[in-house]
């Protein structure tokens, strides 16, 4: 417990900067969908948003959920979550609440995949309310950090 140091703001910070590229990719992606759904399949447009797509997930989102986990799993165990420390429940219903995004994230990378190979299998207005599970999740995850109400 408490063995990061004074390295323990350099690794929250490098935790909180890679959670913004991550949410930051967790929001485009879905209207990347979105637009790529709505383009005639085979057509030029939807060749340009399996490239979009593509680069979103090699540049931002896998690095970033990659780094995400590693520096808040390092950030749990240095708050005491392996030693059975009192007063995290907080903590364990936000890994509950980032395990649900990261499986998100996996269903609209494998959705990005199907579209690319022009099998859909939602609709649009499907799409768009499925737009919206990242920005819920984040505001539940940001009141359990902030607030940590158990």
């Amino acid at each position: 417990m408490n063995f990061l140091g004074n390295a323990y703001p350099w690794v929250k910070a490098a935790h909180l900067v890679f959670v913004i590229f991550w949410m930051a990719g967790m929001f485009m992606l879905p209207r990347y969908l979105v637009y790529h759904q709505e383009a005639k399949p085979g057509s030029a447009e939807a060749k340009a948003w399996v490239e979009r797509e593509t680069k979103l997930r090699t540049m931002i989102l896998t690095p970033s959920i990659g780094l995400v986990w590693v520096l808040g799993l390092v950030l749990a165990v240095n708050a005491g979550m392996l030693e059975g420390v009192g007063g995290l429940g907080w903590l364990h219903a936000k890994l509950l609440l980032v395990v649900i995004l990261s499986g998100y994230h996996g269903w609209a990378v494998g959705y990005a995949k199907k579209l690319a190979a022009g099998k859909p299998t939602l609709t649009g207005k499907q799409l768009r309310m499925l737009n919206e599970v990242p920005a819920v999740i984040v505001v539940l995850i940001v009141i359990l950090v902030i607030v940590r109400p158990f």
